[in-house]
């Protein structure tokens, strides 16, 4: 019974996961973000969103929580393998390498306005944020 109620929280979190960073590239979007790749894997780890505007490659965290996400919702672990699997992504994709990159949150909750972080750390990893 345990087992059943623990794959129906995983199926649960998948898709309020997936409404996330559909809401969140809607967000992107309207702000003149193209969107290069969604749910990005590699070995290293996985990128939830892969954004570009002008000359910016952006790498976007999205975070999604009932009563509303917060910046240290993202853990210094969690920063660092994604820090990690974009310079992955950046060796795979040497176009890319000319773009300036930068690191975004990307914070929702129920009945909230999406939050958007630009620069939430560096490649360095957690560094803390700006909210510009």
């Amino acid at each position: 019974m345990a087992n059943k109620l623990t794959k129906a929280r995983k199926r649960r979190a998948e898709r309020a996961g997936r409404w996330a960073e559909s809401v969140a590239i809607w967000m992107l979007r309207a702000k003149g973000y193209g969107i290069k790749a969604r749910r990005y894997r590699s070995k290293l780890g996985e990128i939830d969103l892969i954004a570009v505007r002008g000359k910016t490659l952006v790498f976007v965290e999205v975070k999604f929580r009932k009563k509303g996400a917060s910046p240290d919702d993202l853990s210094p672990f969690q920063a660092d393998r994604l820090v990690r699997a974009a310079s992955l992504y950046l060796a795979k994709h040497p176009l890319a390498l000319d773009a300036e990159t930068r690191f975004d949150l990307i914070l929702l909750g129920q009945n909230r306005w999406p939050r958007h972080i630009k620069g939430a750390f560096g490649d360095d990893g957690w560094g803390g944020y700006s909210n510009v």
